[in-house]
Parts: structure tokens; C-alpha cells; sequence
């Protein structure tokens, strides 16, 4: 039972440790921010990160994703990969010759948020872009999952990619990499952590990858699980890998509000949507029969509410109706760890808010409902 340290309300949809409720951050998001800054600042004090995106006015710009951190003299950006050192910026990972990443081969069907229209677990496209007509049987995913990321989300259900930041391993290059996409492997995902802040080193490992794959005659998707918070060349380059491979892009859209999504991420939603409305726009009609982009919400109770994915499904469907989008069940983690797990009903009013815009809605980890 959570307190808001604004309002007093209790509730079990209040996390006493975020400090604050949906309605304040909501309605006084001023002083909401205030508190939930503070928490991130704690969070990630502790594995030495910035607690928010750096702008030091006499800085050093790093490109390296949306948050477009400035640098100062001795300090780190927001993903703790990038070092200011003597006034040159020092990339210690997410280069083709260094990503910090760790890997493994995922038997197909896997659990992809695109599992329900990716070609390796249902045989779409097939034969162009899937082995089979069905499941993908006897192959396996490269699931690369980088240290490192754009955003700072208390609710992250990966937040270990945090120690492989702080260690600056495992490491490897693109071309050490590409070699973990051997015969079995059909598709390479990309997750974290985030890709957005090592794109250079997946964009290397996916061109090296595809060029032997198709030396080979061999069938090989790009595929990445992303905040959307890269820079919008990274994006394009991405989307073009994943259109002409069969790949496609998961973009998770964490909230529509923006004082929400700075509460529980750090950062704005603003440039994740839109580099999901550019790739919508642009590249989401030139594969209509095999999805290259989609979208997926997590619902965390009591703050991702049915508001919130009415919204973001209105936004999704001004862009296309048919772009695919999966709701996801909350299992509490990391910070926000002393919510409860994603209750049946809220999810299925998610649900049927999502389906009154959009054509293709799926509800992932039903498992997870309580």
C-alpha cells in the first residue's frame, strides 16, 4: 500500500517507492517531477550514471541518441558509455569494435513481442523471408542484448543490462558477433538495455551478417526490440535492414503522456514518437503483407492506464490502423518492484480501448495477469 508524498492518497496502485500518484503526475506534474527525479537520481547514483541527460553548456555534443547529452569536462552522458576526456568525447563501448553486449541463441518459437506475425514463429512471408510455412523449427534467434540505454525506466525488466554498463562487459565486435549467426540462425534481435545507444556497432554486425547470409542463400532477419529514443539516421538505417530482410522493428511505447514518461523513464517521449511516426510514415506501406514495424505498452498498474494506450492507439492508427500493437502484463521489477502484477480486467480495458482504433491488438504475458 503506497502513499503519494502530494495528495496522501493510499493505494496498492501507488508505489511508495516512486512516491507519487497518476493523478498528481498528471495534474501537478511540476512538483510531481520534482520527487520522481529524485528517485532516479538515487537509482542510478548507484551504478555511477548522470541522473538525467547531461547539458553542460561548455560540454562536448553527443550524437549517440535522442538525449543529445552534452558532455562536460571529466563527466559521462546519460548512458555511462560515453566519457569526456580532456575534451574529447571517448566511446568505451557501442563502436563496431566494441559493444558491450552479452548473447545467446533463442530456439525458435520464441517469446518476441512479434512472435504472433514474425516470420520465424508463424512462417509468414514465407518462402522469401521464413524457412517454413510454420514455426521455424530445428533454428534459432541471435538475441543480442546490449549493456547501456537511452532511457531510465524504474520499472525496466532487464535492468541488469546496468552491471554490463558499469563493467564495460563482456565485449565484443561486430565482426565477433556476426560469427554467433551461424546455419540455425535465422534472425538476429536486438534488445537490452537498448540498441539506441550502440547503433554502430548493430548496424556493422547486421550488414556483415546479412552480406554472408546472402553469399550463403541463406534466409536472415534484422530484427530490434527498441524506446525508440535513437537518432532518426540510426532509425532509417535500421528500418531499411529490417524491410528488405523480413525483420521488423518493436518500438515500446511506454506512455503518451510526457510528465509520465519523464516519471517513470527520465526522459521524454517525444522523440520516441517521432521516430515512430517517420518510420510509420515512410516505410510501414512498402511491406504491408509482413509488418515492419509495431508497437507494445506495458501496463504498469496504476499509472500505464486505459487513458494512456486510448491515446497512444489513436496515435498509432492516424499513422496506419494495421501497424500490430501488444499490450504487455507487468511483473513487478527493480524499482517498482511494490506494485502488484497487470489485474485481467485492467488489461482487457486496455484492450478493448487499443481495438476501437486499431485493426491488430494482442494481449502478451497473459500468464503474468492477476
Amino acid at each position: 500500500m503506497g502513499r503519494c508524498r502530494i495528495c496522501g492518497e493510499h493505494s496498492a496502485l501507488i508505489s511508495g517507492q516512486l512516491g507519487v500518484c497518476l493523478s498528481c503526475i498528471r495534474g501537478k506534474p511540476k512538483t510531481a517531477l520534482e520527487i520522481t527525479n529524485s528517485v532516479h537520481a538515487i537509482s542510478r547514483s548507484t551504478y555511477g550514471l548522470p541522473p538525467k541527460p547531461p547539458k553542460d553548456p561548455s560540454g562536448v555534443a553527443c550524437s549517440s541518441c535522442s538525449n543529445n547529452c552534452k558532455i562536460g569536462l571529466g563527466k559521462k552522458g546519460f548512458c555511462g558509455l560515453v566519457l569526456n576526456i580532456d575534451g574529447q568525447l571517448v566511446r568505451m563501448g557501442g563502436t563496431p569494435e566494441k559493444g558491450i553486449l552479452s548473447w545467446y541463441h533463442d530456439p525458435l518459437p520464441t517469446n518476441c513481442v512479434a512472435w504472433w506475425f514474425c516470420p520465424g514463429c508463424t512462417g509468414a512471408g514465407f518462402p522469401k523471408y521464413a524457412r517454413s510455412r510454420g514455426v521455424e523449427i530445428g533454428y534459432a534467434n541471435l538475441a543480442v542484448f546490449y549493456g547501456a540505454c537511452s532511457f531510465d525506466c524504474l520499472f525496466c525488466q532487464n535492468w541488469s543490462h546496468h552491471s554490463l554498463t558499469v563493467a564495460l562487459s563482456p565485449a565484443m565486435s561486430a565482426e565477433g558477433l556476426e560469427t554467433k549467426a551461424d546455419d540455425r540462425v535465422t534472425c538476429i534481435c536486438y534488445f537490452g538495455g537498448d540498441p539506441s545507444v550502440q547503433m554502430p556497432h548493430a548496424l556493422r554486425t547486421s550488414q556483415i551478417a546479412l552480406d554472408k547470409a546472402r553469399e550463403d542463400g541463406r534466409i536472415l532477419k534484422i530484427c530490434w526490440e527498441t524506446n525508440g529514443h535513437w537518432t532518426k539516421e540510426a532509425a532509417r538505417k535500421a528500418t531499411e535492414l529490417s524491410l528488405a530482410s523480413g525483420g521488423n522493428i518493436k518500438i515500446d511505447l511506454k506512455a503518451w503522456d510526457e510528465s509520465l514518461n519523464i516519471a517513470l523513464c527520465g526522459v521524454s517521449n517525444k522523440p520516441a514518437l517521432e521516430s515512430f511516426r517517420m518510420i510509420g510514415e515512410e516505410y510501414f506501406g512498402k511491406r504491408p503483407e509482413l509488418p515492419v514495424l509495431s508497437a507494445s505498452t506495458l501496463l504498469v498498474p496504476g499509472y500505464v492506464d486505459v487513458e494512456e494506450v486510448d491515446n497512444l492507439a489513436n496515435f498509432i492508427a492516424g499513422i496506419n490502423p494495421e501497424i500490430p500493437y501488444t499490450l504487455l502484463a507487468f511483473h513487478p521489477q527493480h524499482i517498482l518492484s511494490d506494485l502488484p502484477t497487470t489485474s485481467r480486467k485492467a488489461a482487457y480495458q486496455c484492450y478493448h480501448a487499443a481495438k476501437r482504433h486499431l485493426d491488430n491488438v494482442i494481449i502478451g504475458n497473459v500468464h503474468l495477469l492477476s
